[in-house]
């Protein structure tokens, strides 16, 4: 499948996450959920350690999403993200786009394995739904 495909299957959903969701406004983590937010799409911030990310309750995991879930950014060290998208994997997410530094071979490899739509050593999800600093 080419990419742009794969970015319109990724983006044809209803409820997304964003994996590594930060509270801090100049890491990546908050952007892209900003960049959700700014195209009117659900999104429920993943984080561990925060509580509310940018007015959206936060979700330790991905099993505590109270809906189904279409698809997940990560933003994420390697480490973790091999993490995710086990989790991922195992609650039937078929959408995955890992963000320019999130992403490991291992990783790939689970979501290949798993016929997962997988975006990745590519585009930024800012530059192609297009991100303004607000």
């Amino acid at each position: 499948m080419h990419l742009e495909a794969q970015i319109a299957d990724f983006m044809h959903g209803d409820q997304f996450a964003v994996a590594g969701a930060s509270t801090d406004r100049q890491k990546y983590g908050n952007k892209v959920l900003r960049c959700y937010q700014q195209h009117g799409h659900a999104v429920v911030p993943v984080n561990p350690n925060a509580d509310i990310v940018e007015g959206l309750t936060a979700v330790a995991t991905l099993n505590e999403v109270a809906s189904d879930l279409h698809a997940v950014s990560i933003i994420t060290p390697p480490s973790v993200t091999e993490q995710l998208v086990e989790e991922a994997i195992s609650l039937g997410i078929q959408h995955i786009w890992l963000q320019p530094g999130a992403e490991s071979f291992d990783a790939i490899e689970a979501c290949r394995n798993a016929n997962i739509n997988l975006i990745h050593s590519g585009p930024c999800i800012l530059v192609v739904l297009g991100y303004s600093e607000r």
